[in-house]
């Protein structure tokens, strides 16, 4: 996973804040070019950090991914000299969350207990 740094940190960082983005939304936010941002995006779409979303493929409309959200966290264990073992890192911890948030998701379904209250 050959991450730009700090970029796509940054990017990262924007995508973070819950909302949809766009490259141009995103631009501004960085005071980067619209281009450079639509690159970046794209790349990290790819890697599975960010995703295409809205009504369309087309929209242009990206969000952070879990796996987006667990680089961001994992950040200050980045180096360009092993960049494999970070994507493992991001891979493994991602697996975790994302078993949590099924775990989570399935206790949601019971009714809280008097205790719970």
């Amino acid at each position: 996973m050959k991450l730009v740094d700090p970029t796509d940190f940054e990017i990262l960082e924007v995508m973070s804040e819950g909302k949809r983005q766009t490259a141009p939304n995103v631009a501004a936010h960085l005071d980067r070019k619209r281009q450079y941002m639509n690159d970046r995006l794209s790349a990290l779409a790819g890697m599975g950090l960010v995703e295409r979303v809205g009504p369309s493929k087309r929209s242009g409309m990206y969000v952070i991914t879990t796996k987006g959200r667990v680089a961001l966290n994992l950040r200050d264990q980045y180096s360009h000299a092993d960049t494999d073992r970070f994507a493992e890192l991001v891979e493994n911890h991602s697996s975790i969350v994302e078993e949590q948030n099924k775990v989570d998701r399935a206790f949601e379904r019971f009714p809280k207990s008097e205790e719970d209250n």
